[in-house]
């Protein structure tokens, strides 16, 4: 019998990676009844990393009202780890793009400071060790937000204090930071597959700003302020952030996390791999059914789908990929713009046309 492992991330602003699993799961099982199908939803530190995690993980969620990008109250969770003081936080639970419509999207003016009191949920808790799952960001405002909610002030030349957002920062000329007592001695890990430095080309604002709706004048703007952030940020704090590894991910949030809270980055698909079982499952499956909304690039340079191929080589495991859409041909691979070229019907439409493609594909493979 075939044993089938389904272990998609999400397909950006159409389906959760709980949903691409269950839309492939179930298109499979249409075309080939006899095969086994085992349902495993990945995440990188974006979007459903709390979700999947509190899967295989004993633990405690915890209920936090906090802000979401654009300072409305929304309530969401944290999650504590049963007989430990290590406490989970998923950033895009308070400062995702999913939590904005396209025409509400504002970068400019969007803060972080929602994950900043996810993270004073935690330390009120008495967590010693937070790692924190950035990725999936409506922000960019280099993590001041978040600093802001636990005590951080940001003033102009005047000493007055600026308002939230990436706009503002380009008058930031002082940092008054104190961390509390509760963050002393707390190891602070943040969990990313993004490599991306704080500012330049290769930067939060120029690289990440298009897909939350900023303008070309907008990213302008914008790095413009974190590179004034960054030189502040040196200046006050000590700490470069400007061309620092990482530094850019979630809207240049892990630099800030860097900055104030003496953050480390690691690979948040290790974490998740880990905590799953990821390899030891991928060995004992036949066939392996990897996607994403874009397969492009980046996914072969550390994202999740290209990781998943990577450890299905390893272990001699066949990998197949299902996304929205290909910019970059990579071994087995079938997209739903074969379905629906147009890509506002297909994104929809995500579920069914997944199901449909997967269907397809199982009934046209050999094994």
């Amino acid at each position: 019998m075939v044993h089938v492992l389904v272990a998609p991330q999400e397909f950006k602003e159409s389906l959760t990676a709980k949903e691409a699993a269950r839309s492939i799961a179930q298109g499979i099982a249409k075309a080939r009844r006899d095969w086994t199908i085992e349902e495993l939803p990945l995440s990188d530190g974006g979007p459903g990393f709390i979700d999947i995690l509190s899967q295989v993980i004993e633990g405690q969620p915890h209920a936090t009202v906090t802000h979401d990008p654009l300072g409305r109250i929304r309530t969401t969770h944290v999650l504590e780890v049963t007989g430990t003081k290590t406490w989970f936080i998923e950033s895009a639970l308070a400062n995702g793009l999913s939590l904005t419509t396209p025409d509400e999207r504002a970068p400019l003016q969007a803060s972080t400071e929602g994950v900043g009191e996810l993270i004073s949920a935690a330390l009120k808790g008495k967590a010693r060790r937070l790692v924190i799952g950035v990725g999936g960001s409506a922000t960019s405002d280099g993590g001041s937000g978040m600093a802001r909610a636990l005590g951080a002030r940001f003033l102009n030349s005047s000493g007055f204090d600026l308002e939230p957002g990436t706009e503002a920062l380009a008058e930031l000329a002082r940092i008054d930071w104190s961390a509390p007592d509760s963050l002393i001695g707390v190891e602070v890990v943040i969990a990313t597959d993004v490599t991306n430095p704080l500012t330049g080309p290769e930067g939060a604002a120029v690289v990440f700003g298009p897909q939350k709706g900023a303008s070309t004048h907008d990213i302008e703007k914008m790095e413009t302020s974190l590179r004034r952030y960054a030189a502040i940020v040196e200046q006050c704090l000590g700490v470069s952030l400007a061309e620092k590894p990482g530094a850019g991910a979630a809207g240049g949030l892990a630099g800030g996390l860097m900055a104030f809270l003496g953050g480390r980055i690691t690979s948040g698909f290790d974490v998740v791999a880990k905590a799953t079982g990821l390899e030891e499952r991928v060995r004992h499956a036949d066939i392996v059914v990897t996607g994403e909304g874009s397969f492009d690039g980046q996914s072969e340079q550390g994202k999740t789908v290209g990781r998943v191929q990577q450890m299905a080589a390893a272990t001699g495991t066949r990998c197949v990929v299902l996304a929205g859409r290909a910019l970059k041909a990579s071994g087995e691979l079938r997209t739903i713009d074969e379905l629906e070229p147009d890509m506002q019907v297909s994104m929809r439409n995500a579920a069914d046309l997944l199901q449909e493609l997967a269907e397809d594909w199982g009934a046209s493979t050999s094994v």
